[in-house]
């Protein structure tokens, strides 16, 4: 790859802008285009986000060739065929989270993109953003000595419309904890330590609006360096602000307490109490995470955020939707 990279997006839906908004900030090494089944949407977009140029559906994108890459931001029913397809095509490939229903699904992409010699990036922007690398590196630090709990709580009442397809498990690929909280189960699985076993559970199902799905579910999980902790995940129950929560890291020496989203983290330790905040410009590390898929390309070597990390995460989903307490309704 020579100049800037040449990214197709292949969809044209509410995460698309998202990711288009934050990519602004980084013209310097991305120039994107748009491909949508509706080329009208495409335009759109590209107009919208001064995009490079517009496609008349996703085979347009994957034969031109100077596209270098695609980001794959539809539904994830469709994920794996489209980045088998992407690889195929010769294209650089991140793939909105979560990548892919099954662990076989992750496994057959592994040799895809062996095959084609290409990167994989999946897209974790919860893994770059500055919340994790402060965590990551307060705990590598050993500020609060050797880690005993972890308690992360994402708690918000926000429902989907009744025709949103995150109310379809078969074009989701599963439930709410499925769709979204796999970011804050790789948030918890990212700290250092390493889950090695978790098991989930779920409160009764409410039949009451328009959201069908269920919507809440409590894990708990081990980590490699035997402590243990829990993960309080909901988008039915009340918060502050809509949003605003509190979780905590408790060790020997001391307790890390942090505002879910990064707005904040409290270290009391072995010294005086100390505060940081980790950053608000990138704050959801959408802009890190471009530019570590963009520099693997060009340096031909593995993202941060590859095909085997988010593996681990996929291996404990299925752990934790296998266990009885987290099927029963």
């Amino acid at each position: 790859m020579s100049g800037r990279l040449s990214l197709a997006f292949l969809g044209c839906g509410f995460i698309t802008s998202v990711h288009s908004r934050h990519l602004r900030r980084c013209r310097d090494v991305i120039i994107p285009s748009y491909a949508s089944r509706d080329e009208l949407k495409a335009k759109s977009f590209a107009a919208r986000y001064g995009g490079r140029q517009s496609y008349d559906g996703y085979q347009s994108a994957l034969a031109d060739p100077t596209i270098d890459a695609v980001v794959i931001a539809v539904p994830p029913k469709f994920h794996l065929d489209l980045t088998l397809e992407a690889l195929k095509a010769g294209k650089h490939v991140l793939v909105e989270k979560p990548a892919f229903v099954t662990s076989r699904d992750y496994e057959t992409v592994q040799a895809a993109r062996d095959r084609a010699n290409r990167v994989v990036l999946v897209g974790e922007n919860d893994h770059y953003k500055p919340l994790a690398v402060c965590l990551r590196r307060l705990l590598r630090e050993d500020t609060i000595g050797e880690m005993v709990f972890a308690n992360i709580t994402t708690l918000v009442k926000r429902f989907k419309a009744v025709n949103d397809w995150r109310n379809n498990p078969a074009m989701a690929g599963g439930d709410a904890f499925f769709e979204e909280g796999i970011h804050w189960l790789h948030l918890a699985n990212s700290l250092g330590p390493n889950i090695t076993s978790a098991r989930g559970y779920r409160p009764k199902l409410s039949q009451a609006g328009q959201d069908v799905r269920p919507k809440s579910m409590m894990i708990s999980f081990r980590y490699d360096n035997n402590a243990v902790g829990a993960l309080f995940y909901s988008r039915e129950i009340p918060s502050l602000f809509r949003g605003l929560r509190l979780s905590k890291l408790f060790g020997r020496d001391g307790i890390i307490s942090f505002e879910s989203n990064g707005a904040f983290v409290l270290v009391r330790g072995r010294g005086l109490p100390e505060l940081y905040f980790p950053g608000f410009r990138d704050i959801r590390g959408y802009q890190a995470m471009y530019r570590d898929f963009a520099a693997a390309i060009r340096n031909e070597c593995e993202p941060e955020m590859n095909l085997e990390r988010a593996l681990l995460d996929q291996r404990l989903i299925e752990e934790i939707y296998s266990s009885d307490e987290a099927i029963d309704e």
